[in-house]
């Protein structure tokens, strides 16, 4: 089946006349003629009724119309599409961003793409790490900005290491575990904790908590790091968290929270 059969089958059935439809297709009668031939040969049966001077669809051809009008389209819009993307038209570049990092960090970088392509309209989707590999694999992304500790390299996808940050635990001044440079481990049992639930580290440490029995009771949880702070922290608990990620937060706030401590670089050690 040719493009061009479906084409001048679409105009056929428009004008109901074999002339008129060689004309607006700028062909001759006898293509026209041949091609919807060809079109009945594969499909089965035929598409119109020519009785003297009256042209009309068949059944089978009252049938097809549709489906041969949403191909005949589809391929116009794939056309279309493609002729844009090479002309850098209306084709977003899709970037993913892991939902944890902090905006200080890409400022500069989104600033430079868009200044550098100012044909690509940039398109950022914010997500965890899991969903936006996830999306990355399926297609839905050209690239992402993420972090999944612990986990290994996809074979499928291209890696290039951006930057580095320290991890730190973040509680209200004043609060027990301030008194550390590094965190202990050990010295967390018991202590009221705000669960980011999209935290990058959170299997590694539930993992590392658990084997060395120290329990900390959630007491506020949220996808959203912004509303950690809000309601709970005064409450006399604390979270970790990236760096830079609550640097612009605790400016925001006044001081009326601190990044207490770095936490240390292997978590298993006490």
């Amino acid at each position: 089946m040719e493009m061009h059969e479906i084409k001048y089958f679409i105009v056929l059935a428009e004008e109901l006349n074999f002339t008129r439809a060689a004309e607006r297709c700028n062909v001759s009668q006898p293509s026209i003629t041949r091609a919807i031939k060809m079109l009945e040969l594969e499909l089965g049966g035929p598409l119109f009724h020519r009785e003297r001077s009256n042209t009309h669809l068949s059944e089978l051809g009252r049938m097809m119309k549709p489906y041969l009008e949403q191909v005949y389209n589809e391929a116009q819009n794939a056309k279309r599409r493609a002729a844009e993307f090479m002309n850098l038209k209306k084709t977003p570049l899709r970037l993913g961003l892991m939902c944890t990092i902090a905006p200080d960090n890409l400022i500069d970088f989104i600033k430079a793409v868009l200044e550098r392509h100012p044909g690509v309209p940039l398109k950022i989707a914010d997500a965890p790490a899991r969903q936006l590999e996830d999306d990355l694999l399926a297609g839905e992304l050209e690239v992402a900005i993420y972090a999944t500790p612990g986990k290994p390299l996809d074979s499928r996808l291209h890696y290039i290491p951006l930057y580095e940050e320290d991890f730190v635990a973040v509680a209200p001044r004043g609060h027990s575990i301030c008194a550390h440079n590094v965190v202990p481990i050990k010295s967390l049992n018991g202590e009221c904790y705000l669960s980011r639930i999209n935290c990058e580290f959170g299997d590694s440490i539930d993992h590392v908590f658990d084997e060395q029995q120290v329990e900390w009771p959630t007491v506020y949880e949220s996808e959203r790091d912004d509303w950690i702070l809000e309601p709970a922290l005064a409450d006399d608990a604390f979270t970790e968290a990236p760096e830079e990620l609550w640097a612009d937060v605790l400016r925001r706030k006044g001081g009326i929270y601190e990044l207490v401590a770095r936490m240390p670089e292997d978590p298993s050690v006490n």
